[in-house]
């Protein structure tokens, strides 16, 4: 597997002299996110345009792969693309006093599942790359005229980060992605299947030859994996399986026809098939803010009782578990204490929830930070819907359930965040109908 990764990384260093780009290049230093790595990238600004023109973005992972400047420039004259701004990222490093690599930060950044590496990105280097773009050009804003790109452990990444931040990019393209059990990445089609759908076009490749390693098993199963589950969550998704190893060889062959799929048409998704997601979403897919005064808080445990007052969950700290216990409706003892409640975790020594609520199908919401995670009544995460970015204070946030709404607050700047769904209100004293013992 190391004398495959070395190809792709020495396949991935070739850069095309010629496309019409004017080609800067430039080292990134002082990342609070990775401390004391030093990321090396080019920014390249397409020739001919006038100031202040918009330009598309793209974001291409492990420098530039597959001559994508000469491509891109092509597929612009062609009209397939806009003009587009291209930056060639590497993966950082961290240097001793003698300027030797003391530390390779490629796994750390790369293979990670959390959503460090979207934040770096949109905190650290874009705010370097608009800065070294100037007047010549104003990057687009539109998720939908932003790409990334990667391979190998660059292709996970690229997924990643879209994943994570949408707004940031609409489009990605993951060739021979590793998402095996190295920093969580098996964990994707799961979290695929169950998260309500981003608005992303994806284009996935990867080869039945792929890499085979005895501690993380099969790239080409857990690719396939995941282009199932993406499918199955209604994802505007082009694959391409077929003869291949662990390489760039394929990547160079599709890249033009691959771009000019992802390019050429309008977003068009599909229903998820996840059966929970279609009966609470609606089309109005927006948190509505208002705006009212901080709320005083404290630390109290988090906890959410069973609409007839028959169980209660409570927040174990710093596990991915809540607790059930059975309430005894006489006494009101709490007993039979169990772990009960999975839930899901980008980081799960990190997990942080915050407010519950059931709603009136025994259903039980949770505001976590990875997600608004909805369990059924035996204690599994059927759906995750994405929270408010602007939610701060997620120790400490409150959830509402009301019929055809719900609404979280943030207490530490007194903003309420409400969105329509299919949920009705648990009535107080009624036990919801079983949802079986399956």
């Amino acid at each position: 597997m190391k004398k495959l990764l070395l190809t792709l990384v020495a396949a991935s260093s070739a850069i095309i002299a010629h496309a019409a780009y004017d080609k800067t290049e430039a080292t990134l230093d002082g990342s609070a996110i990775y401390p004391g790595t030093t990321h090396s990238y080019v920014v390249a600004v397409p020739d001919g345009i006038a100031p202040g023109d918009t330009c598309a973005l793209y974001i291409g992972l492990d420098g530039e792969l597959c001559n994508a400047s000469a491509h891109i420039d092509s597929l612009t004259r062609a009209g397939v693309m806009p003009p587009t701004v291209c930056v060639f990222l590497q993966p950082g490093v961290v240097r001793d006093a003698d300027g030797e690599v003391v530390r390779y930060n490629r796994s750390n950044e790369f293979d990670a599942i959390d959503g460090r590496f979207a934040s770096f990105l949109e905190t650290e280097l874009l705010p370097a790359v608009r800065t070294i773009v100037g007047k010549r050009a104003t990057i687009t804003d539109d998720p939908q005229q932003r790409m990334i790109m990667g391979l190998s452990s660059s292709g996970i990444a690229a997924f990643v980060a879209a994943w994570h931040r949408p707004d940031l990019f609409g489009k990605v393209y993951s060739g021979c992605g590793t998402f095996v059990p190295m920093r969580g990445g098996n964990e994707l089609q799961a979290l695929v299947r169950k998260s309500e759908p981003r608005d992303i076009r994806l284009f996935i490749q990867d080869g039945y030859d792929d890499c085979w390693n005895p501690i993380f098993g099969s790239w080409y199963e857990a690719n396939a994996m995941l282009g199932t589950a993406l499918d199955f969550a209604g994802y505007d998704c082009a694959f391409d399986w077929g003869e291949g190893v662990h390489s760039v060889r394929r990547s160079n062959e599709i890249f033009a026809d691959m771009m000019t799929t992802l390019w050429s048409r309008p977003l068009a998704t599909k229903p998820s098939g996840n059966g929970l997601l279609k009966e609470i979403l609606t089309d109005d897919r927006d948190w509505k803010t208002e705006q009212s005064a901080p709320v005083a808080t404290t630390d109290a445990v988090v906890e959410a009782v069973y609409p007839d007052g028959s169980l209660v969950a409570v927040a174990d700290a710093g596990a991915n578990w809540l607790n059930q216990y059975i309430i005894d409706r006489t006494t009101g003892e709490r007993r039979y204490g169990q772990r009960f409640y999975y839930l899901h975790s980008y980081t799960p020594t990190q997990l942080t929830v915050s407010g519950m609520a059931f709603d009136s199908k025994g259903n039980l919401w949770t505001v976590t930070d990875a997600g608004l995670q909805i369990c059924d009544q035996n204690g599994r995460v059927r759906a995750i819907l994405m929270i408010p970015p602007e939610v701060t204070s997620l120790q400490r946030s409150v959830i509402e359930i009301g019929d055809g709404v719900v609404s979280i607050t943030d207490p530490a700047t007194g903003r309420r965040f409400t969105r329509r769904f299919n949920v009705s209100a648990p009535q107080a004293g009624v036990r919801p109908p079983s949802q079986g013992a399956a």
